[in-house]
């Protein structure tokens, strides 16, 4: 199988950038490394775009080891023909290998070999072919000491017949075609599970096209069958599909025909609907998995590329009621300076006091900023803080509590903090969280901070790899400072891993911080490929070499250094006047290493050098009068912040616990397939109240322009 020109004519791609990329990727480099230093080679495919031809990839790797193993048992069972040999080596799909290899499996006793053990293979062959004329007395001659009736011998053979039809592929491919344009998913709830099962009410008597039910309606259907409240059932229209399968084989009127319409019913009955059914169910499982998956990355690619508020000094809060606040303050590092807590709250009620230590806190460490956790108390702590004098401006951010608990108990945090409580690094996470969302985030558990859709339900693995992968891409498209960047968060840049992670914070530890790149070189197992994948995406602010703090990559310096030279000014110069980029003809610069796609990012760095992609933090302000559900009323236009993004709607802050849902049919005023085409994740919305349902706690909201006035 010609993989190259396959995933070429799937992905629409020319052959060599496929044969290139997947090259580069044998060669252990990485997906942002291939996208951002190998253009030239793949002709400037994307991240998206090479992670879909290693996938691709991946997949034909898969097949073929698959195909390898069938051949060697068929070899072994000593029924490779010459026409068998071909279709294996051409099937292109897993289905169609499995459909080729369903005769030659090893299998348990069937009623069909049953049935040959006793002699009835010719009889079934008889009926297949219509042919015999006197067929009672044909039949006869099968009865003996293990056949003892010519209804016994005829069922025997049908037995044959039935495992034949469901081992054609022509069978297989009709049933299957049937199955993908017309089959139905039905679900009924099951006997005395209607209370238990009360949140699946919409789907107790339920039917739809399979190829039409949505990632999320299929994710709760099967989580309700794995749960015993549904019984569900994948099937086309039976009548429909005997007839298929009788065209196929069915060749004269008569008593063989009878037979055969007897063999074919039961073969879809009892063998072929099933296992299409099984097939297809893992199928749509599959293709909503990867649906749901695509949300959770997208999300998580929104949250972890969230706006950093920056190098600033941090007041963080965990609220609270009778346990009071837990306050931390934060140099521009994200480095634990104090800690304490407050009572601003029932029961205690200390305002006075309370406001008191947060004025000396704020003035006593130059606080810039104060980070308030969005939890139980936070809008309270809020209000709190916004009556409180200071002596400057100091700006005040709700910030999400999602994951805090998580990482205040793990093990990252008791290597951070180890002379800490959970509360106080609780607090802490929501205060660097403020200062770099992607930093801090990277130390949690993508599944823990609450952006995903059915996550437990999906395929573990593949949420993992995807997850990864997307953190991956997020930490190398900002870059990170090598001198300030935790081990967590070096973790992720291209090339380095968990060992050379430490290994770098070891080194700075031991040695001071870095000067230049080239002193990577000199960290443990720091070798020439790793230093190749990481060097780009890791900054020194401040080094010797203005360039160490750029995304150009060490490899390309000396074009820099060429064009500084031919424009006779100092490379701080070219890099802090924009204009002469303008002054740069690229060709000039095209060698055998170099083209125009590299030599263009060069020429933008230049222009940006160490640009963080993501905005700066911005304040939203809740409603003033909005402090629970029950302040809520239909009709209210509220400010609200998008928290996660889902298939079936969008959940929004609002400024309380409950958080309020957009269904999708009250995203847009338009047909919305998508939600996330019209929203993202910590979007500042207007929405305007529909519904509020107090005994549910759920919240329905619009954003239809027609509605909110927009």
């Amino acid at each position: 199988m010609d993989w190259g020109q396959a995933i070429s004519e799937r992905l629409k791609l020319a052959l060599w950038q496929v044969e290139n990329t997947v090259e580069l990727w044998n060669k252990d480099a990485t997906i942002p490394f291939i996208s951002r230093y190998r253009k030239e080679a793949t002709g400037s495919l994307n991240e998206t775009e090479v992670s879909a031809v290693i996938d691709q990839y991946r997949k034909i790797v898969e097949l073929d080891k698959r195909r390898e193993t069938i051949f060697r048992t068929i070899v072994e069972q000593g029924k490779l023909t010459d026409e068998l040999r071909l279709k294996l080596i051409h099937a292109a799909s897993m289905a169609e290998l499995e459909d080729l290899y369903l005769p030659h499996k090893p299998k348990k006793k069937t009623r069909a070999m049953l049935a040959r053990e006793k002699g009835l293979e010719l009889l079934a062959d008889a009926i297949m072919k219509q042919q015999e004329n006197n067929f009672s007395a044909y039949a006869e001659k099968f009865i003996n000491d293990q056949v003892k009736t010519v209804a016994e011998a005829l069922q025997g053979a049908r037995d044959i017949i039935a495992e034949r039809v469901s081992e054609n592929q022509n069978a297989r491919n009709e049933v299957r075609r049937l199955f993908s344009r017309t089959a139905i998913i039905a679900s009924h709830v099951m006997k005395g599970k209607e209370n238990e099962g009360v949140k699946y009410t919409d789907y107790f008597d339920f039917s739809e096209l399979l190829h039409r039910c949505p990632s999320h309606r299929l994710l709760a259907i099967y989580r309700a069958e794995s749960e015993g409240i549904l019984r569900v059932s994948i099937e086309p229209d039976e009548k429909h599909a005997l007839e298929s399968l009788s065209s196929l084989f069915i060749k004269s009127k008569g008593e063989h025909a009878t037979h055969m319409l007897r063999a074919i019913a039961d073969s879809y009955k009892r063998l072929l609907k099933p296992s299409m059914e099984n097939e297809f169910r893992a199928f749509s499982k599959e293709s909503a998995d990867a649906q749901a998956i695509q949300v959770f990355a997208e999300n998580l690619r929104q949250l972890l590329m969230a706006p950093p508020l920056g190098k600033a000094r941090v007041l963080a809060i965990d609220p609270g009621y009778r346990s009071g606040c837990k306050i931390v303050c934060l140099d521009e590092q994200g480095s634990l300076l104090h800690n304490e807590t407050i009572f601003p709250h029932p029961p205690q009620n200390e305002l006075k006091t309370a406001g008191k230590k947060i004025s000396t806190m704020v003035n006593a460490y130059k606080i810039d900023a104060i980070a308030v956790g969005n939890g139980t108390a936070g809008r309270e702590t809020e209000s709190f803080l916004k009556r409180i004098k200071f002596d400057r401006q100091i700006r005040i951010f709700i910030v999400s509590e999602a994951g805090a608990s998580v990482y205040s108990a793990s093990k990252t945090a008791r290597e951070e903090l180890p002379s800490y409580d959970v509360t106080v690094r609780g607090a802490v996470s929501i205060g660097r969280r403020l200062i770099d969302p992607l930093a801090e985030l990277v130390k949690i558990d993508p599944k823990a901070i609450g952006v995903g859709q059915y996550q437990h339900d999906v395929d573990q693995n593949k949420l993992k790899e995807s997850l990864d992968r997307m953190v991956e891409s997020c930490v190398n498209a900002v870059g990170v400072d090598v001198n300030t960047a935790s081990k967590h968060l070096l973790t992720y840049i291209s090339g380095l891993g968990h060992a050379l992670a430490q290994n770098i914070v070891a080194y700075r530890s031991e040695h001071g911080p870095f000067k230049t790149r080239e002193e990577f070189k000199h960290i443990p197992r720091m070798g020439t490929k790793a230093f190749e994948l990481s060097a780009g995406f890791l900054r020194i602010r401040d080094g010797i070499d203005p360039l160490d703090n750029s995304s150009v990559h060490p490899e390309s310096y000396y074009i820099v250094k060429k064009i500084a030279r031919d424009l006779n000014r100092s490379i701080p110069e070219i890099m802090n006047d924009a204009g002469l980029k303008n002054m740069v003809k690229m060709e000039k610069y095209v060698d055998g290493k170099t083209g125009i796609p590299t030599l263009s990012d060069i020429l933008d760095e230049l222009t940006k050098p160490g640009r963080d992609p993501r905005q700066s933090a911005k304040i939203l302000e809740f409603a003033g009068n909005i402090h629970s559900i029950e302040d809520v009323k239909p009709g209210m236009i509220l400010p609200g912040i998008v928290t996660n993004i889902t298939g079936f709607g969008v959940f929004v802050d609002i400024g309380i616990k409950e958080n309020g849902l957009i269904h999708i049919s009250q995203v847009a005023d338009r047909y919305v397939s998508n939600p996330a085409d019209v929203v993202k994740l910590h979007q500042h919305l207007k929405v305007k109240v529909l519904e509020v349902d107090l005994n549910r706690k759920r919240i329905q909201l619009t954003l239809k322009e027609s509605e909110t006035g927009i």
